[in-house]
């Protein structure tokens, strides 16, 4: 099976957030495949929810050969090892929180999954880091790169890089 170019969102802003972060990386590694290129980390404020701690935030690409739901649920398991606590009525805060931002160039919409994933354009803190590794990726839904995406969004949330 050929492997297939996977872009996911890290985010965490509950216990030690950037032990969390390069755990999670080492699980992915162990159970997703293997990780081609990591943004740095970014700190940034909630989006959509009021939380007493800033996230950090990171893109990484991966190479998997999971199908999409496979991948999904995989990712899901991942997060629940770290002690991550679904709320599906609203955010909240989170140890560990992994979105599939894009699988290849595909557009999947089924239930619970959502591919490229539709709050992209919408939020810095995922255009900023994904700008970083991938500029010139192109959004198959919108048809535009991820430059062009950052520079439209009105996102008004500060993110900042840190050293990663």
């Amino acid at each position: 099976m050929n492997s297939k170019e996977v872009y996911l969102l890290l985010g965490s802003n509950l216990g030690d957030r950037h032990r969390i972060l390069e755990e999670a990386k080492t699980a992915i590694k162990l159970r997703l495949g293997r990780i081609a290129t990591c943004s740095s980390i970014y700190e940034t404020g909630p989006w959509g929810f009021t939380a007493e701690h800033l996230f950090l935030n990171q893109v990484i690409r991966i190479e998997t050969v999971l199908n999409p739901e496979n991948l999904l649920r995989t990712i899901m398991d991942i997060e629940e090892i770290f002690g991550r606590k679904r709320n599906e009525q609203s955010y909240e805060s989170r140890t560990l929180d992994i979105d599939i931002l894009f699988y290849a160039d595909e557009i999947i919409k089924s239930e619970g999954l959502t591919i490229p994933h539709p709050l992209i354009p919408d939020r810095k803190f995922v255009l900023i880091p994904l700008a970083e590794i991938a500029p010139n990726l192109i959004h198959p839904v919108s048809g535009k790169t991820i430059n062009v995406l950052l520079k439209e969004c009105e996102d008004p949330l500060k993110v900042s890089s840190l050293q990663s």
